[in-house]
């Protein structure tokens, strides 16, 4: 079984994928869709990867701002996970996003990849460092679990 991340934006949900034993986070692709709140598609995109990749945990970025208030875009973001949690029955889990688009991009630049192109990978990223940094929390938590 899997975890899968998810970048939520409000054209875009980049989506990745934990390998089988839940230690790396890999990018497989960008939902798009035309307009906000036209979520049919996106949830049944979704529904499609999760059987797929047999998903058994969805972690979903929490974009908090800086000063740890919720704002409009959190608040979309906790709507769009009680609509997962309603149609995949799984649960998900927010971890806090702030900054994962800003080292999205940066991780592009340094990659040499050409402004013009970045714009098609950055929320694919973006769900690689949600989905990565909840698994490292993960591996840590387990790690001192074995630990006397």
């Amino acid at each position: 079984m899997r975890i899968m991340g998810l970048d939520y934006g409000t054209k875009t949900v980049g989506v990745a994928i934990s390998d089988a034993l839940k230690i790396t986070a890999q990018g497989i692709e960008t939902i798009q869709r035309k307009e906000e709140n036209k979520l049919r598609k996106t949830c049944a995109r979704i529904e499609q990867l999760i059987k797929e990749y047999e998903v058994e945990k969805i972690v979903l970025g929490f974009p908090k701002h800086m000063n740890n208030d919720v704002g409009e875009r959190a608040e979309k973001s906790l709507e769009f996970k009680a609509m997962l949690e309603r149609r995949t029955g799984l649960e998900v889990v927010m971890w806090d996003e702030r900054l994962t688009t800003v080292a999205a991009e940066r991780t592009l630049i340094e990659s040499s990849v050409r402004r013009e192109n970045r714009k098609q990978y950055v929320d694919k990223i973006a769900a690689v460092f949600i989905l990565q940094g909840y698994l490292d929390l993960l591996s840590m938590r387990n790690g001192a679990d074995g630990e006397d």
